[in-house]
């Protein structure tokens, strides 16, 4: 029982997929007035699609992922699974998440989340093998969960302040992937996946990804003032020391990836937009 829970855990990227779920809550927080049951359906039914579509992902990236260094004792190419059944639990997990919120949401959030499933295993991941630069449209699936959280709550999709928080998410993820090429760029290279390393050295990549950092901090700001909560003078505090921390610990991508803590700048970066919306909530809740 405990194996078969692990491989589900595996098979849905659920540190990935929890952390959609997290997204998906801070826009409908960011939106919402007051707050009800409708909250648990949302997170609910935007983790269980999320999940489904990580599932497909698996079954989709099982030949390559048995090339890959990283990725080969994952589930399916080591065999604990059959890729029939992942594929059906896939569907399943697809099935439930979109149900809940077709019908307990609303047909916007039902049709954002249909959007994003299909970006990401149906356009992000066969672009991932064309182009290294997949990650710049790709981008787009980690901008959308909080959208759906946003027009659950009765928020307008268009309305400029959820499109500033989709632009900060988009934002992130470029940093976020290009530090995992920093690190894993022979992985996707023994896999013949085009990586941006054969378009930059990492030098130069060291410091895109810096470029890439700063503006993730600095587009973070825009959250408060189109939120309309920049009156709070220890949120802007908390921001700005947060913003400080994350491209001081960044300076030496200015200048060479050599030596420079790859990973630990990934988790940091993670972080970083964790804080952010953590602050923004708790101000949001509170005041």
């Amino acid at each position: 029982m405990i194996e078969k829970l692990k491989i589900l855990v595996e098979l849905t990227k659920f540190r990935i997929t929890f952390f959609v779920m997290i997204t998906t809550g801070f826009g409908y927080i960011s939106a919402a007035n007051n707050y009800d049951n409708k909250l648990i359906f949302v997170l609910f039914g935007t983790l269980l699609l999320a999940c489904g579509s990580a599932v497909f992902n698996h079954y989709q990236e099982r030949n390559i992922d048995l090339l890959m260094e990283r990725t080969k004792s994952r589930p399916i190419p080591s065999g604990r699974i059959s890729a029939k059944k992942a594929f059906n639990i896939g569907v399943i997990l697809t099935l439930a998440g979109s149900l809940i919120l077709l019908f307990f949401v609303n047909q916007i959030a039902f049709v954002l989340g249909i959007l994003n499933l299909i970006w990401y295993n149906l356009i992000y991941t066969p672009l991932k093998r064309k182009t290294s630069l997949a990650i710049i449209p790709g981008s787009i699936v980690g901008a959308i969960p909080p959208m759906i959280g946003w027009v659950a709550a009765g928020g307008y999709l268009f309305d400029f302040r959820i499109l500033v928080i989709a632009f900060f998410f988009f934002i992130w993820q470029i940093p976020h992937f290009w530090l995992l090429m920093l690190k894993l760029d022979g992985d996707y290279k023994s896999a013949h996946l085009p990586t941006v390393t054969n378009l930059f050295s990492k030098t130069q990549l060291a410091r895109i990804t810096f470029s890439w950092t700063v503006a993730t901090g600095l587009s973070s700001i825009l959250i408060p003032i189109t939120l309309k909560i920049s009156n709070s003078v220890i949120l802007f505090i908390i921001i700005l020391l947060t913003i400080t921390i994350i491209i001081s610990s960044f300076k030496l991508l200015r200048f060479s990836e050599n030596n420079f803590p790859t990973i630990s700048a990934f988790r940091s970066i993670n972080l970083f937009v964790l804080s952010v919306i953590v602050v923004l909530s708790l101000n949001k809740l509170v005041f």
